[in-house]
Formats: C-alpha cells, structure tokens, sequence
C-alpha cells in the first residue's frame, strides 16, 4: 500500500493579517466616499434641496432668505473665478461649485416689507465637510448684476447690520470673499437724507480694480455724484488684506476724493488713503463727516488719512496736510477720535502766511457775495457793520476739540497793523474757548481769552460770552500808520477790556455787552503839529509848517469806558501834554451802531488865531462825520466881527487868543484808575453804574 503524503496543517488567521484587511477596508472606504459624493452631486436634483438651503440661511442671517429658481451644482476649482493676484492655495481645490437663480434676501423683523438684496445668478463654492459641523462654509461667494437696496431709517435701524437671534442657530454662516459683477447698489438713509445709486460694472485686465463704479443721487437736500473703483474680490475672512478703493465724489461745491486701501471692510478695521478734500466752506463738510469745522473762505486740501476701528471707539488721523484756504496758506495734522461722551478733534494747525482777509468768515464779517459763495443765506444789511450771520450752535454738541493754529505771517492792509497770530481752540460739550487768542499789533501784542457758551443752557441757539483782552506795549505811531502827523509821535498804549453778552452773533452780542474798558499811556511824545490842528490853532500851524515840526511830552492819556446793555460811555479820557489838554466825552451805541463823541482840547500857553472849538464825531459807524462846534465858532468870529466894528483892527484879535486855562489834569488819579482791572458782570446780568 502507497505511503501517502500528508497534507500541511492550515494556521489559523492571524492578528497580523486581520489588520491589514481592515486598513484596506477603510482604504477602500476613504477611495469611496469622496467617488460617491462626486457621483452625488453630480446627479442629485439640487432643486429637492432649495427649501432646507433656504432654510437653514435665513436662520442663519436671521432675515427670509429664498432660491427661487434653479439650483444647480458642479465639481470646479474657485481659481477659475479669480484674478491671479487674489488667489490662495486653496483656490486651487475643487469644490462643490453651487449657482443658484432669482434668489432674494430680506429686510429684517421690524423694517419695511422688501428685499435687501436681489441677484438674478448667483454663485458660490461650498465646504461640504464644514456641513458637518453645522457650518455652512462658503470660501467664494459671486453675485452676478445683482441689486442692492440699503436701508436706514434712524440712528439704530438698519437693513444692513446682520444681528443672530436671541436663541442662537445650531448653524453658522461662513463667508470668505465676495466677487461683485456688473449691479446696482441703492442707498436710502433717513439719517444723512441720502438717496444714492450706484451702478457696478466689471473690469477686465485691470492689475489692480476689479469693478468701477458711478453714482448719482441727493444728499442732505444737495445733489451728489462721482465714482470710483474697487477691488475685484472683497474679503471677509482676512483681516490683514488690504482692499483697494479709489473714488471722486461731489456735491454741489464740496469734492472729496481716495485712494488707497481698506483693511476688513466690512467692519472698516483700517483705512489707509490719500484724502483731497475742497470746497466752498470747511462748515459744508460737516454734512459728510459729521465733524465740526469753522466756516471759511473756498479750500483745498491734500494729505493722508489713517483709520483704526475697534470695537465702540475709533481713530482717524490726517496727518501731513497740506492746502489753500481763500488765498493763505494752512498744513498740519488733525485727529478724530471716537469712544468717549463726544467724539474729540485735536491737533496743530499752521499757517506760514495768512491773508487777513480769510479769517472774516469765521465771524460773518465777510461780504454778501462771499457769503453766497461759501453757501450761506444770511445777508449783512446795507449800511450795517457789526456782523449778523449767527453761529451754528446747535452743532457746538457734536464733538469736543483741542486744537493749536499759529500763523507765522500776516498779508493785511498797511492800516491795519497786525503781524503773527495764534490760539489754542477748545470745545467741551458745547463750550468753545480761545485761550489765548494772542496777535502781534503795532510792535505790541494783543492777548484774549473767550468763552463762548452754546451749549443751550442759555436759550435756543443763544450764545453766554466772556471776553478778557490784554493790550500790551501798542505803538502810537505804528497804530495809525497812514496819519502822517503820527509818525513823529512816540509811546506804547496799554490797554485792558472785559465783556459779558448773551446772544447769536457778532452784532447781537456786542449789542447786549456789559463791561468796562480801560486803556493808558503813561509816557511818549506826541507831535506838535497834530495837537495845533486839533486846536484849530491856525498860527501856530503855519509856523509849524515854517520851522518844522517838534515832539510834546506826553504827561498822560488815559481812557476809562463803562459798557452796558450794549452803550459804551466814557468815564474819563483825557489826552494831557506839557501844552494842551484833550478831553473826550460821549458814548458809543454798539447796538444801534451810532457813536457821538465831543473832544475838547484847552491850551496851556498863549495862542494866536486860535478858532479853538470842540469837534464832534457823531453818526452811524459806516460813515461817521467829523464836525466842529459852528455855535462856539460862530460866536467867536462874531466877537471879532463886533470889535473889528467899534474898536481898533487890533482888537479885532482878541476873541481869537486863547490863554489857557493854566493848569495841568489829576495823571496821578487817571492813571491809577486805568491800572484797575476792569471788570464785567456774568452774561446776562447788568453793569453796575
């Protein structure tokens, strides 16, 4: 019998090969899964799905959200939809590429029935792992000629601010970037009265732009228009890229323009452009920026504006400015800051040579026709001087301000002596304050400090006004630089002031000013000649003329004016030399405009031919008349008529002879006097008599 052979024991599985089933079981697994996906969504009808899309994007946005026509989807790699520079490595990966058509999104709970947006195609990639983690993870969103409709209707109601409901969504949305094609972008907000459209259109081939854009419409009552370009992709995820802008807008004569970059847009993190900024009046920007600036002549200004937003504050800077305003030069750097009670506006403002001029806007002392340049209604009535345009106080509120402006040199009228100038502005809820106002007159200096109180704690539109003014070391001669006979006068004039008034403008405050006015010169000479012509001393004059002019000593002059309800009346204002005195008395009307005045002057020494009478200066302040006494002239030309008459030619002299009263005025008193501090009673309140 055959041996036979036996047949080899079979080994049992081992762990070793089980493990390598599995792996390639979940090899297999992995292969399949994204093969069946693709198969999937290759095949599914999509449109079986637009209700829980639809769904699930309104609980999302927390507004009705709705794909209304076809939905389709394919495999695509977003790169093909984005220019080269705004690619990623993750542009490069296909995606689930979904197009959706006539889809809607709403106006929020509480707003007008309406769509906040429309778009007859839309397009976007989506996540499909973010899905399971209830995240509707969108890296490309692409609106094609979409429409958009922006709505405010007051200060916190906005169709555009995305806010979750109160339970939150088990589900998030995710949005990377945005691609804008050629649309409409409508704006409506009852805050700024704006009505405003802007109409999208794409670029091609352009390294840097993607779309431009035009608009037209109103705002504040005022008609707009411009345009502008915007990059081609619009990122919400990258909080470092910078987005590119350029723009040119205008309203009537107010133009700004951009250019630069923003970072985050769509919560404006940063702003990095170069600002143009011109037009009629600095005040007409505040309809655009909300920030409170002074009227001025027509302006241009160039520089950099940075902005940094953080979550309730803000800063922006413009910083290295540098423009025309009227025909003067300005530069500097401002800054707006948010976050406090009030926004704040500090910073240095210079000016290396000021037209005189162009600071008449800041106090409606301008002309009717500059007035209507600059956009404003009020006109200055014939035959008045003080200004009547009011300020604007119910804007005093808007925001807090800390600002330096020095003008290095002054272009001015050769009769009106000033040279540099400077201020410290501040505002403080309401309250503006010059501290100091310092100028540099008549080799002198000029120094005041104002508070101006329109916080409308005084009334509607009504202004609380305290003014200090210091006069120091004021040069006769260079005071009056086109009066020939001063230029040979010597001395410095002191002088101190202080004022309270209530009202809304240059001419209202002044007309119910209270206060006192003093003013001294302690030493100097003046020129015989011009005391001769004050006197009407018609010999001495003509020997003045002869022989040559000679200086006076000055013992003193000295002013003391008590202002109240707007009159301003002299206490005592005597002009003493070593041979005559002047004396001056009267009142000035600030409210009715009128002044009458009497100047007295008396001889200390004998003079011949003397018509010595008093001279009048009365009269509105557009055109006051210089008079002389015709009754105490008359009488004396009378007298030496008589005589002439009944006596000898000789005596016909007499009336004309003037002998002085021989005897020197109280300097010491006067002096003192004037060396008080005046005073002035709070806005509102009477001057003691």
């Amino acid at each position: 019998m055959a041996e036979t052979m036996p047949l080899p024991a079979q080994r049992p599985p081992g762990p070793r090969r089980s493990k390598k089933k599995i792996g390639l079981w979940i090899l297999a697994v992995l292969i399949a899964l994204p093969v069946i996906a693709i198969i999937v969504i290759a095949t599914f009808d999509w449109n079986r799905a637009r209700p829980w899309i639809n769904n699930k994007v309104s609980d999302a946005i927390d507004r009705p959200f709705a794909i209304q026509g076809d939905l389709t989807v394919s495999w695509e790699r977003p790169a093909a939809r984005i220019a080269p520079a705004e690619r990623t490595w993750r542009d490069h990966i296909p995606w689930p590429y979904l197009v959706a058509r006539n889809t809607t999104i709403g106006n929020p709970a509480g707003m007008a029935a309406g769509n906040m947006a429309s778009v007859g195609q839309f397009s976007f990639s989506l996540d499909p792992l973010a899905l399971l983690d209830k995240r509707i993870g969108i890296p490309l969103l692409r609106f094609d000629a979409p429409r958009v409709d922006l709505l405010r209707t007051n200060a916190a109601t906005n169709n555009w601010t995305f806010q979750r409901n109160e339970q939150p969504s088990r589900w998030n949305l995710d949005l990377e970037r945005v691609v804008l094609t050629d649309g409409v972008i409508h704006v409506k907000d009852a805050v700024t009265k704006a009505d405003v459209t802007a109409r999208v259109r794409t670029l091609e081939r352009d390294p840097v732009y993607g779309v431009a854009f035009t608009l037209d419409g109103t705002y504040n009552g005022a008609k707009v228009g411009g345009g502008g370009k915007l990059g081609s992709v619009f990122s919400l995820k990258d909080a470092t890229a910078p987005y590119p802008i350029q723009g040119e807008f205008k309203s009537g004569k107010t133009r700004i323009a951009i250019a630069g970059t923003v970072t985050n847009p769509a919560r404006l993190a940063a702003l990095d452009v170069q600002l143009e900024l011109a037009g009629a009046s600095m005040a007409r920007l505040y309809q655009f920026t909300g920030v409170l600036l002074p009227e001025t002549p027509a302006f241009s200004t160039s520089g950099r504006l940075t902005g940094r937003l953080a979550k309730g504050a803000s800063r922006w800077v413009y910083d290295g400015f540098a423009g025309k305003v009227g025909a003067s030069d300005i530069g500097g750097r401002l800054e707006y800051a948010t976050g406090g009670a009030r926004p704040v506006l500090s910073g240095n403002v210079r000016s290396r040579q000021l037209v005189f001029a162009d600071l008449a806007p800041l106090v409606g002392a301008d002309s009717n026709a500059s007035k209507a340049a600059r956009g404003v209604e009020t006109k200055q009535p014939s035959g008045k001087v003080l200004p009547v345009e009011e300020f604007h106080t119910e804007r005093w509120t808007a925001l807090d301000a800390d600002v330096r402006f020095a003008a290095d040199n002054i272009v001015r009228d050769k009769a009106l002596p000033i040279s540099k100038l400077s201020s410290h502005i501040k505002m403080d809820n309401g309250v503006l304050r010059l501290d100091p106002l310092e100028f540099g007159m008549a080799g002198g200096t000029v120094r005041t400090t104002i508070r101006l109180d329109g916080s409308g704690r005084s009334g509607k539109n009504a202004i609380k006004a305290m003014a200090d003014v210091r006069a120091r070391k004021i040069g006769i001669k260079q005071l009056f630089p086109k009066i020939e006979q001063m230029q040979a006068t010597a001395g410095q004039i002191n002088a101190d002031a202080k004022l309270s008034a209530t009202g809304n403008s240059v001419a209202s405050l002044l007309a119910t000013s209270n206060g006192e006015l003093k003013a001294l010169v302690s030493e100097g000479t003046v020129s015989k000649m011009l005391l001769e012509m004050a006197g009407l001393n018609v010999a001495n004059i003509v020997v003045t003329k002869l022989f040559g002019d000679k200086q006076v000593e000055l013992n003193c002059v000295a002013a003391d004016f008590a202002v109240q309800d707007g009159v301003a009346r002299t206490r005592s204002f005597i002009v003493d030399t070593e041979e005559a005195i002047i004396t001056v008395d009267g009142a000035i009307n600030l409210a009715g405009e009128q002044m009458e005045l009497r100047i007295r002057p008396e001889t200390k020494a004998l003079r011949i031919f003397s018509l010595r009478a008093p001279l009048y200066v009365r009269g509105p302040f557009s055109k006051p008349d210089v008079a002389i006494d015709k009754g105490v002239l008359a009488m004396k030309a009378g007298g030496a008529a008589a005589l002439a008459v009944v006596a000898a030619p000789l005596a016909a002299l007499l009336p004309l002879i003037n002998t002085g009263p021989g005897e020197d005025s109280d300097c010491a008193r006067l002096l003192a006097q004037a060396r008080q501090a005046p005073s002035a009673p709070p806005p509102g309140r009477r001057q003691r008599r």
